[in-house]
């Protein structure tokens, strides 16, 4: 799929399902949409390009492979830039908008401060979204429209795959831009975000990092990703249910310049297939209970 105008964007996102669901896990790519709004590119201060460095290009493609192995795998159809799915319901900016916010609306998260809240303020290096600001009824429009329906299938799929295994692994899937990596993990090809051991049992992050570094990958571990707000909220290895982020390096398959797949990118998605199906078969009968205890 390649970035288009839409005047609307409708289905807002899918689940491509496997013929048979056979293993406890659920994919998600919730920044890989391509499907910008007409009205919204319209309003934007910015150009095309620019409204697209917040953009996870082709994150949904890479791991497409998932669902020939039986797991299903959901992704969003409109941008990141037009409304933010790992964030809160109502993370949003004040500065925005024209008129006031309800209540309820956290104004004061740090993802908000930098900008970059439910509806985002800027994309790429601090560059301003909009040249004025937004109504109100707008802001709570799109979240109403997109954002409470993706979460809400979203649910829904953790919840069937739950009570059909015992418990579920939510993977949720992203990229990282490699010209902004922090100096620490400079070389790192992909990092896995468990919020520290808090959102997945330590077998399937050790899984994930196995398989990938046996493949000659440098990965690191919550540094500078430690998962987001679907990775906390979904996360609950007590109640078993597990959420892991995946941040894939977008040099290793794109050419960032210009948004386009590079020779690189079918051998990544032939190891991510590789690595996921690996770790099906290691985690194979490991979730038999509800209460899957994160080690």
């Amino acid at each position: 799929m390649t970035a288009r105008l839409a005047d609307h964007v409708d289905p807002a996102f899918e689940v491509l399902s496997p013929v048979e669901n056979t293993v406890p896990f659920v994919f998600n790519s919730p920044h890989s949409g391509r499907v910008y709004p007409r009205a919204f590119v319209e309003q934007a201060r910015l150009d095309f390009a620019s409204l697209r460095r917040s953009e996870d290009s082709f994150v949904d493609e890479l791991f497409l492979d998932v669902v020939n192995a039986g797991a299903p795998l959901m992704r969003a159809l409109f941008p990141r830039s037009f409304v933010d799915l790992n964030r809160e319901p109502y993370e949003l900016d004040p500065r925005m908008f024209d008129g006031r916010l309800p209540p309820f609306v956290n104004t004061r998260s740090v993802r908000v401060s930098g900008g970059l809240g439910t509806i985002a303020r800027v994309v790429g290096d601090a560059q301003e979204i909009y040249p004025r600001r937004l109504s109100v009824d707008e802001g709570l429009q799109r979240i109403e429209t997109y954002y409470k329906p993706y979460h809400r299938a979203l649910r829904r799929l953790l919840d069937r795959v739950q009570a059909r295994f015992g418990a579920a692994v939510l993977v949720d899937c992203h990229s990282m831009p490699s010209s902004s990596i922090r100096d620490e993990v400079a070389r790192a090809d992909l990092v896995i975000g468990d919020r520290f051991g808090t959102s997945c049992c330590h077998t399937v992050t050790i899984a994930l990092e196995e398989g990938l570094r046996a493949r000659g990958y440098a990965v690191a571990r919550n540094k500078p990703y430690a998962g987001g707000y679907i990775t906390e909220h979904y996360g609950s290895p007590a109640t078993g249910l597990h959420a892991v982020q995946v941040e894939v390096n977008r040099g290793l398959y794109m050419d960032e310049a210009v948004y386009a797949r590079s020779s690189g990118f079918a051998a990544l998605r032939k190891d991510l297939a590789e690595v996921m199906g690996e770790v099906f078969v290691a985690l194979s009968g490991r979730f038999a209970l509800p209460r899957a205890a994160a080690e």
